[in-house]
């Protein structure tokens, strides 16, 4: 399947036909990709509890990828997908003006390993606050310094 999630498609047939949106949901197995804003379907949701209330629930649904085209980035036309090996990887690339249509990986990686020191330095200051801040005195540790202080 040449759509993938996070792409700007154009619907060009169906009820929905000329709209524009990003896919939301992309089911390489069943062909199909769910478009924001595209074959949107109502749901009753009935309460559960006296609390809550029921409901018509908009939901997006699911349309065959077959019915949708890219919309290049660059050129903001839709066009079919082209595959071009680069760099030994296969990247997608419009067939109109020829600018690839996956993002780069190498700023996908270098956006990872930064949240990941990112996580990695807030786990090193929660320990350190840790560290200074005075122990909980509960009845288990006080019994456990009484009988430390009696053996000594």
């Amino acid at each position: 399947m040449k759509v993938k999630k996070n792409d700007t498609v154009l619907v060009i047939t169906g009820k929905d036909a000329g709209k524009t949106g990003k896919v939301i949901f992309a089911a390489p197995a069943d062909n199909k990709v769910k478009v924001d804003g595209v074959n949107v379907q109502k749901r009753s949701k009935k309460a559960r509890s006296a609390n809550e209330t029921s409901a018509i629930v908009p939901q997006v649904g699911a349309i065959d990828a077959s019915n949708v085209m890219v919309v290049c980035p660059k050129c903001d036309k839709a066009t079919r997908v082209a595959y071009k090996i680069v760099d030994g990887k296969k990247v997608r690339v419009c067939k109109k003006c020829g600018a690839a249509l996956d993002s780069a990986p190498e700023a996908k990686k270098a956006a990872k390993k930064a949240g990941e020191e990112k996580t990695a330095a807030k786990k090193t200051a929660k320990k350190a606050a840790d560290a200074d801040a005075p122990k909980k005195r509960t009845k288990k540790t006080e019994k456990v310094e009484e009988t430390a202080e009696k053996a000594e």
